[in-house]
C-alpha cells in the first residue's frame, strides 16, 4: 500500500512540473491557453508550440525517467548492490558507444539509432556479465567489471568524436551529455512502446527478482530457475536502459539515485519497480525544467543536471559503504 503512495504522490509532482513546463519556452503561456490547446482548442502557432514542441519533450523525460529508474532498481536487486546501475557499469556507454559509431562513421539515418543502442547495450552486457561470472554474479565484481569496461568503451567513443568533422562531432557531443532538446513525437513513440513491452515484463518477473535477493542457494530452494531468471531480467534491464539511452542518451545517475530514493521513502523495504520508475520520472522532468530555465536563455543538457545532483549522492553511497566494509 505504500508503495502505491509514494508512486501516486510522485506522479502527481511530476504532472505538476510537467505542466509548468509547459507554459515556459522562448515565450511564456498562461497554463489555461496550454490545457486548452491540449484540449484541441488553440490556434495553429499554439499547437505547434505546445503540442509539437513542448509535449513530446516532456513525455519523452517522463518515459525516460520510468525506464532507467526500472532499469537501475533491477540491477540493484539482481546485484544486491545500491552502487550497481547501467550508467556506472556500462551498459549505457555500451549504447553511446553504438550511436556514436552510427552517427561519425556510418552516417546512418537516425531513425536507425534506436536498433544500434539497443544492440550496443545488449553486446556490453553480455561482455560485463560473462567477465564477471564466477559461481554465480556478485554485486562488487560486477561494478569492478562495469567501471573497467566504462572506461574502455569510453576511450573508444572519445577517439570515434576525433575522427568526426566539428559538426558531426558537436551533434554527437550533445547527444552524449543527455539532452532532451529537439525531441519529437517519434522519440515519445520509442519510450513509450519500449515502456508498454518492458515494464509488464519486468512486473512478470518480479517474484522471481524477489527469490534472487534471497542468494542464488536459497532461490534454487525456493523453486526458482535462476540462471534463466537472471538472464531475461538482465536482458529486461538492458532493453530500458539502452531504448531509454536511444531516444536521450545516456542520462546519468537517474537509474543509481531514483531507486535508493524509493528504497529511503518506503522506509528502508526493498524498493518496488513501480516507485522507482515514478520517481525517476519525476527526477527527469525537474531537471529538464532546471537545464531549460537555470541559465535562460542558455539551456543546458539535462545529464549535466542529472550529474550536478547525483554525483554528491554516488560519493555518499561510497562513503556508507566503506564505512560498513570497516565495521565488518
Amino acid at each position: 500500500m505504500k508503495s502505491v503512495v509514494v508512486s501516486a504522490i510522485a506522479w502527481v509532482a511530476t504532472a505538476v512540473i510537467a505542466a509548468v513546463s509547459l507554459t515556459l519556452g522562448d515565450y511564456d503561456l498562461p497554463l489555461a491557453k496550454v490545457l486548452d490547446t491540449l484540449a484541441g482548442n488553440g490556434s495553429l502557432i499554439m499547437t505547434d508550440v505546445v503540442v509539437n514542441n513542448r509535449l513530446p519533450r516532456v513525455l519523452v523525460a517522463m518515459g525516460v525517467g520510468t525506464a532507467f529508474a526500472i532499469s537501475g532498481a533491477i540491477f540493484q536487486r539482481l546485484a544486491r548492490n545500491p552502487l550497481v546501475s547501467p550508467d556506472l557499469v556500462g551498459i549505457n556507454a555500451g549504447a553511446a558507444l553504438a550511436a556514436v559509431l552510427m552517427i561519425t562513421v556510418f552516417g546512418t539515418a537516425t531513425s536507425w539509432l534506436p536498433a544500434g543502442a539497443l544492440a550496443g547495450s545488449l553486446l556490453t552486457a553480455t561482455s560485463i556479465y560473462l567477465l564477471a561470472y564466477k559461481q554465480g554474479v556478485t554485486g562488487y565484481r560486477l561494478v569492478l567489471v562495469g567501471i573497467g569496461i566504462t572506461a574502455i568503451v569510453g576511450s573508444i567513443t572519445a577517439y570515434l568524436l576525433t575522427l568526426a568533422d566539428i559538426y558531426t562531432a558537436k551533434s554527437a557531443s550533445m547527444w552524449l551529455a543527455g539532452s532532451l532538446a529537439g525531441r519529437s513525437w517519434s522519440h515519445a513513440t520509442l519510450i513509450s512502446i519500449t515502456l508498454l513491452v518492458l515494464v509488464p515484463a519486468a512486473m512478470a518477473g518480479s517474484r522471481q527478482l524477489r527469490l534472487l535477493e534471497l542468494g542464488d542457494d536459497l532461490a534454487r530452494a525456493l523453486g526458482g530457475k535462476v540462471e534463466l531468471s537472471r538472464g531475461i531480467l538482465i536482458a529486461i534491464a538492458v532493453g530500458l536502459a539502452g531504448l531509454a539511452t536511444a531516444a536521450a542518451g545516456p542520462i546519468g545517475f537517474v537509474a543509481l539515485v531514483a531507486p535508493q530514493l524509493a528504497r529511503r521513502l518506503l522506509a528502508g523495504g526493498v524498493a518496488g519497480l513501480l516507485p522507482a520508475g515514478a520517481i525517476g520520472a519525476l527526477l527527469v522532468v525537474a531537471s529538464d525544467l532546471l537545464a531549460r530555465e537555470l541559465f535562460a536563455p542558455t539551456a543546458l543538457p539535462v545529464g549535466v543536471v542529472t550529474a550536478f545532483l547525483g554525483a554528491p549522492y554516488l560519493l555518499l553511497l561510497l562513503a556508507r559503504a566503506n564505512r560498513i566494509d570497516r565495521a565488518g
